[in-house]
Parts: C-alpha cells; structure tokens; sequence
C-alpha cells in the first residue's frame, strides 16, 4: 500500500509540480532591471510595428518574431514593461516544457534528472525575452526537431512536412535561420544509421523540402501581399549590405568568432581530459582487490577538479555577470559535441539515440550561426543537450566496473566534478542575472510610480532618478504620441515613454548605415515640410558634452575610455545635430542621462 501511495504521489510529482515549476521559473525576474538597449528596443517595434516607425530591414528580417510581438501588444497589460516580459517569458516556458514532455514520456528520461536540465537550461538563458525573434527561433527550431525525430523514427511522412514547415517559418522569425536547414542532414544520417535504401532517404528529404517551400511560399506571398515584395526584396538586400559597416555581422567573422570561443578555451576541455588520463593510468596500475581505495581516490580527484578550476579563476561566484557561466558553458558545449559525436560512432547505441545526439549535436553547432554574440547563443539554447548529458552521466555512473582493470571512476569523477561547478555555477547565475545593456543588473531596489508602463519593475535608484524625471516632462508637456529621434544607446525610451520613432530608433548602431539615416532625416524634412509637427529629440548627454567640450568634457565627466571613442568616432550624430539646427531645435529638459530637445518652427513661419 505504501508503494502504491508513493508511486501515485511521484506521477502527481513528475506530471502536475515538475511542469508547474517549469512553468513559472522562466518567469522569476520579469520585474527586475531597466534596459534601455535590447529590452525597449524590441518592444517598441512591437507596438509600433510598420514601414512608418521601424527600420524595413529589421521589420522584413525578423518579421514573424515582430508580428507575434505585435499581438502581445494588443493583449491586457501590453503596453507595459512587466505584461511584456511576462508575455514573451511564456516562449521560454513553452519551450522547456515541450523539452521535458518529450524527453520524459517519449525517450524514456528520469523526469527529476530531466527537470533538473530544464531549469539549468532556463537558468543559462542571459538574454532577455524581449528578443522574441532568438525564443521563436528556438522554439521553433524544437518543434522541427521534435517532428523530424518522430518523422523519422516512427517512419511517419507527415511529421517530416511539417519539420520542414517550421523550418521554412523560422526564416522570417530571424532571417540567419538559414542555416537551419542543415538540420535535413539529420535525414541523410539517419538513412545511414539505419541502411535506408537512397531512394527511401531521398524521399523523405523530399517530405521535408516541400513543408519548407511551402512555408516560404506562403510567408512571402503574404508580405508581398501586405507591403509588395520589392520592400522585401530591398529590406532583406539592405541586411546583407550592413556588413560593409557592422563588420562583425559577416559570415566569415561570425564563423571566425564561434571558432575562437572554441580555441581560445579548448586548453580547459583538454586540461580535463589531463585529469581523466592521470586517474585512468593510476587506476590500471593499482592492484585489483583495492576497489574501496580507488573509489576514494576518485571522490577525491573529482574535488580536487573542482578546487583546481576555481582556484585558476575557471569563473566567477559573482552570478550577476557573464563571467559566472561563459567558460563553464563553453567547455560544456565541447562536451555536449564530444558525447554527441562518441555516441553516434558507437555502434552499441540504439538508433533512436543515434538520432537523438545528432539532433542535439546539429544544434549546438547551428544556434549561434547569424549571431555576432559568439558562443553565447548556444549556452543560451542547450534545452535538449542538457537533459540529454545529464542522462548519458546518470547512465554512465549506474555502470560497475568489470572485471578487467580500466575503471570508469575516473570518467566519473572528472566528468561529475565539471557537472557539479556546472550545475551549481549556472544555478547561481540564473537566479541572480538580469539583463540590463550586455551586463547584470545591480541594486534592483527604486521603482518609477509615475510612468505607467514601468510600474511593478525594480531598477537602480539612479535609473529610477532618470526615468522619473523625463517621464514627469512627457505627461506635463503631453508629449505621449508624438514621434521622437532618438540617438545614443537609448532606444528603448520609445516604448517607455510611449513615443513611436520617427524611424529606427537605434540608428546608431553600426548596422544603420549613414547613408540610410540621411534617407531617413529627408523623409522626416518632407514629412514637416507637408504641415506635420517636427518629432522631438531625445540624446545621450554624453553627446551634448562632447559637442560643448570635445574628450576633456567627457573625460572630466568620468566616462570611460570605450565610451568616449564611442561618441568621439561616431559620424551619424553629425547629421542629428545638423537637422536640428536647420529646424531651430531648443533643450527643453536635461538631466544626468537626457537631453531633450523640441521646436516649434514650421515651414510657414
């Protein structure tokens, strides 16, 4: 009766509290941090979403994501900072609980060792949802291999038309998903695995091409429908084209980046595998009857491990930064590849699991292509490689030791070490990282009460002190509504501030072109030319101090040397100051971070 009870208490477990958790821990810091990058940034042209307000490169590239953030808007709360995270939060909670379903109830996965993997994989996951066109992406990416995995391993056509319909979907989530459809190797692989006959594997990919056409198909007629598809065509030439400025955006210095991660850190993966060949000799050569006494050595190699790695800085017990989980998540990646690749050669394996860590293996390697960010997007996606390393180690330590003389306490001792700094390192930095402008969030204790679409959310008194401040000037001078240039890092003040841009509003970035913003600047001409009001403009200070005193104004103002060679290289600010003179722009409002200019000159004055 006791078994019965039990065993009826852990399905409640696995099947109702387990999912639960997942569910909301994806959720624990929507009320934490003030960004004004990334975060704002996205949910402005969410709200504001159209050739009018946004950039026709970013609105055609990563259309799907801005379309279903569009929707977002429209929802109860969706116009404020906290109902957005919390609504964007739910692509990652989506995401590790169709991970855990799948891992649980169709491989057969221990559901606590599997939950533990989910939530490590939320916890690694450094960059805010507001990047809807990274969750989708990754979501999507999931339910492809999801379907690719039962397409091929239940012999099911259909479930290998609709991989490839999300496959071709996830183009216009973020157009560098491209790459993506490498995942049809997979196909070609597993017809390998399993000695298909070429025809067969040809007409399974066959399956998959044609979902894949068909959702390209479909999406472009759609925005070609919409908007025609030279707009398309010229947003998408104009995404190749930014290579000339944001250099770091070209495939062969994304490719070169991911290489580097994988170089500049491989002597920590081989400093590991030291430990493991160290133990494994001193294992063969001690007699056989001393079982007790290696498994004491190894209990203690595994900590000397750990010891070893923190005590060279391997990383950071601050968890409110990178530091805390980039090595440690890199040399994790080169594991994950390392196992991935033993268990495909392995011809004890089972084919499905063959499959399986080819999956994981594909994704490891395909989620940080597109990216400028390095290894990062990778750490940032390991919802199915996590589960399944932390399986192939479970298995690996149920083994006992036969009776020749190569143990495997040594594997397990290295390999369970890294795990635990791993796990506990990751744990850390999940529960304490928020992201706010490529760094951690600090003194999460001031809030802003007198601007709506902030309230509920922690940030530092001195955010606090900016946004109160600027905020009380909109609402005085009601300026909600109104368009606004915005320059210098702070993009985010459109959707904070409930400004729609008069055209993107980061325009600083590298990836703006010059020549695109002088396009733009004359669109705003004519527009104020044709009778409507001038936007408002809103700047760093860093900006308004360089022009009235050049580098010794910033220096003296305590900037770093990173940011004065921001400003101080920075030609485009020309062009901002340059309309603003011709429109007879006056500073209406400053503080510690913004400048805010305004005019009242009309072409009729």
């Amino acid at each position: 009766m006791n078994k019965e009870k039990s065993a009826r208490v852990l399905r409640v477990c696995y099947n109702y509290i387990f999912p639960l958790l997942l569910f909301l821990y994806p959720l624990r810091h929507i009320h934490w941090g003030l960004d004004l990058w990334d975060t704002g940034y996205n949910y402005a042209n969410f709200r504001y979403m159209g050739l009018h307000h946004m950039d026709p490169m970013w609105l055609f590239s990563t259309y799907l994501a801005n379309g279903v953030g569009h929707f977002l808007t429209l929802l109860p709360g969706g116009h404020t900072l906290l109902f957005m995270n919390l609504y964007t939060g739910l692509f990652v909670s989506l995401t590790v609980l169709l991970t855990y379903f799948f891992c649980t109830k169709r491989f057969g996965m221990p559901a606590p060792l599997v939950f533990w993997g989910e939530i490590i994989a939320a916890s690694l996951c450094w960059c805010p949802t507001a990047l809807l066109y990274n969750y989708l992406t990754y979501l999507l990416m999931l339910i492809c291999l999801l379907l690719l995995y039962e397409g091929l391993a239940m012999d099911k056509a259909r479930f290998l038309v609709l991989a490839g319909v999300t496959l071709g979907a996830n183009v216009f989530t973020r157009f560098s998903n491209l790459p993506e459809a490498a995942f049809i190797i997979a196909v070609w692989a597993y017809g390998i695995i399993c000695r298909k006959k070429p025809l067969k594997v040809l007409k399974e990919t066959g399956f998959c091409i044609l979902g894949y056409v068909a959702a390209l198909g479909v999406g472009l007629g759609y925005i070609g429908l919409r908007y025609g598809l030279n707009a398309y065509v010229e947003g998408i030439r104009r995404l190749f084209a930014m290579t000339d400025t944001a250099t770091d955006y070209k495939p062969t210095n994304m490719l070169y980046s991911m290489y580097l991660g994988y170089r500049k850190n491989l002597h920590w993966f081989l400093l590991l595998l030291a430990f493991l060949f160290a133990g494994m000799i001193f294992c063969y050569v001690m007699p056989r009857k001393l079982k007790r006494v290696k498994a004491v050595l190894c209990a203690a190699l595994a900590f000397f491990v750990v010891a070893w790695l923190y005590y060279q800085k391997f990383c950071s017990l601050h968890f409110d930064g990178y530091d805390a989980m980039r090595l440690p998540g890199i040399v994790f990646l080169m594991l994950t590849l390392t196992v991935c690749g033993i268990r495909i050669l392995q011809p004890s394996v089972d084919k499905k699991e063959k499959l399986l860590a080819g999956i994981v293996f594909l994704v490891v390697l395909l989620t940080s292509l597109g990216s400028n960010n390095g290894l990062l997007p990778s750490i940032n996606n390991l919802f199915l490689a996590l589960p399944y390393i932390l399986y192939c180690f479970y298995r690996l330590c149920k083994k006992k030791d036969g009776e020749g003389r190569l143990s495997l306490l040594p594997l397990k001792a290295v390999w369970g070490g890294f795990l635990a700094l791993f796990l506990f390192q990751s744990l850390g930095f999940g529960m304490a990282f928020a992201f706010v402008e490529a760094h951690g969030a600090e003194n999460l204790v001031a809030k802003v009460e007198n601007n709506d679409v902030l309230k509920g959310v922690y940030m530092s008194p001195e955010r606090a002190d900016w946004l109160r401040g600027i905020s009380a000037y909109v609402q005085e001078e009601e300026l909600a509504g109104r368009e606004v240039i915005l320059y210098g890092s702070i993009p985010s003040l459109s959707f904070y501030l409930e400004m729609p841009s008069a055209f993107n509003p980061w325009s600083d970035l590298t990836s703006y072109g010059e020549s695109v913003m002088v396009q733009a600047l004359k669109e705003v001409d004519q527009a104020v030319l044709a009778g409507e009001g001038p936007p408002v403009i809103i700047l760093d200070r860093r900006f308004l101090l360089y022009r009235q005193g050049g580098e010794n104004a910033l220096e003296q103002a305590g900037y770093s040397v990173a940011d004065i060679n921001k400003v101080k290289w920075d030609t485009k600010q020309e062009l901002i100051w340059a309309f603003m003179e011709k429109w007879e722009y006056e500073e209406t409002y400053s503080d510690d971070k913004f400048v805010l200019y305004r005019t009242e000159k009309r072409i009729y004055d």
